[in-house]
């Protein structure tokens, strides 16, 4: 039976439309621009965060189409540029894509390594000498890697004898693994395992068989399939198809650009998602060796030539949000078409970006860290292709109250080094109960690599214990801090270092 509805005069009519359409959109992001002068600052690609000076706080170096890199100093949230005073490559050098900061030496300085985009230029190790300067040691250490198109470089131990190594992927030839050999780098595996001559972009190590040591995640572009190369250190066997990790079949013009791992589901295990030239991936780890692909059921699978991406809990709710960088356009007339997508739990991601936001700002690098230490995830993006460009940063704005719900964990190891990428940190309640898992980050981003602490945003302000799981030859060794408060640790981070 129809039922004749009651008139309401037109301009009501659009007022009640307008609060509807209001009420279904998501509430805009908590976040606000800052010394957007300094940093419109055009074609830049990638963004990494580490603490250069031991000072307590994050600093920022960007690759720039130009050649240049550059360098901000934190000084107490305001950043200031000191890459030309600290020997950092300038404008007129070949230009770089990734960033990877990591102590491989030791000393207690993270160092800088970018890879170059063309076969003839080489990489550069840029060495710290205790926050004073860079110098490129590339040569003198053998990581100069000729004859490649740069993207992703991890620094990770892979074999668990306690330095970093280095994994170097290359987009038109073969990716090379080189091991650190007391502080000289030889490769191995030429020819065999991760030496993957596939196009590869993005590289992003974990330990995804729970055996103690780090396997790789590789995305690849040009119609290729995607590779997850499970590390029995003495040999890595691509496991990618068995476990449901190959992607869809491709065109030429598909493939995965980049990779980020983390436990979206608070399950206790590690999840990957693939942002792609085509529909997404969001692989559920399943936590037996094998992943379900879930990004179209949870919302995240759209096709919106994703290029970054980065996990982070940017609104200190207890689960872990996705910021997807995507560009639109043709050659020449590229716009940002950028998502961040909220994690509403079993209901799935819920975009929170809408096209004008001005953090629709990027179409290259994502990077969620709490750069000022108030206990809010802030956001830092790149744009290369833009009109302006720039590296933008963007302050979390969240109201004081649910900053404070949250807590920082810096994980060294046994010598206070940042070098444990790849290790898990757990938060369990008082009952035991698990809430959360972050993962140091090994990769990810826009081919980047922080060296940070990892975040995570709390339901209450009550007694915690910690559990970091860090890679060793025996397998994988869980060290536990009980009773920690994390209101004891506004400002500053929890930091735990791994045992002898």
């Amino acid at each position: 039976m129809n039922q004749r509805l009651p008139f309401v005069p037109a301009p009501f009519a659009l007022l009640l439309l307008t609060a509807a359409a209001a009420a279904a959109q998501p509430a805009a992001p908590p976040f606000a621009p800052v010394q957007r002068e300094l940093l419109a600052v055009p074609n830049s690609y990638s963004n990494a965060w580490g603490d250069f000076d031991n000072d307590g706080d994050l600093d920022l170096a960007v690759s720039l189409g130009t050649g240049e890199v550059r360098l901000y100093r934190n000084d107490a949230g305001t950043l200031v540029s000191v890459g030309a005073q600290l020997g950092m490559p300038q404008a007129g050098s070949y230009e770089l894509r990734g960033l990877s900061w990591g102590d491989y030496d030791g000393d207690g300085f993270i160092d800088l390594l970018g890879g170059p985009t063309a076969a003839d230029q080489v990489t550069k190790v840029l060495h710290n000498e205790g926050g004073r300067r860079f110098v490129d040691l590339a040569a003198d250490l053998g990581l100069t890697i000729p004859g490649r198109s740069s993207r992703q470089t991890n620094w990770v131990d892979y074999d668990n004898d306690g330095d970093l190594d280095v994994y170097a992927t290359n987009r038109t030839g073969e990716n090379g693994l080189y091991r650190n050999e007391a502080g000289v780098f030889a490769r191995v595996f030429a020819g065999a395992g991760p030496t993957d001559a596939r196009p590869t972009v993005g590289a992003c190590w974990f330990d995804m068989d729970a055996d103690g040591d780090l396997d790789l995640f590789l995305a690849n572009q040009s119609g290729a399939a995607d590779a997850l190369w499970r590390n029995d250190l003495t040999a890595f066997a691509d496991v990618a198809a068995a476990a449901g990790v190959a992607g869809p079949p491709r065109t030429k013009d598909q493939g995965g650009v980049g990779c980020a791992i983390g436990d979206y589901d608070n399950d206790g295990d590690l999840d990957i998602f693939v942002p792609n030239y085509g529909p997404n991936q969001l692989y559920r780890n399943n936590a037996n060796g094998t992943f379900t692909d879930v990004a179209q059921a949870l919302g995240v699978g759209v096709e919106n030539h994703a290029v970054g991406s980065d996990w982070g809990d940017y609104d200190n709710d207890g689960d872990l949000d996705l910021a997807v960088i995507s560009y639109e356009g043709a050659v020449g007339e590229q716009q940002p078409h950028n998502a961040l997508f909220r994690n509403d739990g079993p209901a799935g991601f819920v975009n929170a970006l809408a096209p004008d936001s001005p953090l629709n700002a990027a179409d290259h690098g994502a990077q969620l860290v709490d750069y000022d230490g108030d206990g809010g995830l802030d956001l830092s993006v790149t744009d290369g292709y833009g009109p302006v460009g720039g590296h933008f940063v963007f302050r979390n704005t969240l109201p004081d109250d649910v900053k404070k719900r949250s807590l920082s964990v810096l994980v060294l190891d046994a010598k206070g080094h940042q070098t444990r990428f790849g290790a898990e940190v757990r938060l369990f309640d008082t009952a035991g109960r698990l809430l959360a898992v972050r993962l140091v980050p090994a990769g990810g981003g826009y081919n980047a690599q922080r060296a940070a602490p990892v975040h995570f945003g709390l339901a209450a302000l009550a007694p915690l214990t910690v559990e970091v799981t860090f890679m060793s030859r025996e397998g994988r060794k869980a060290q536990t801090v009980k009773n920690v408060d994390p209101a004891a640790y506004r400002g500053k981070s929890l930091v735990v270092r791994q045992a002898n």
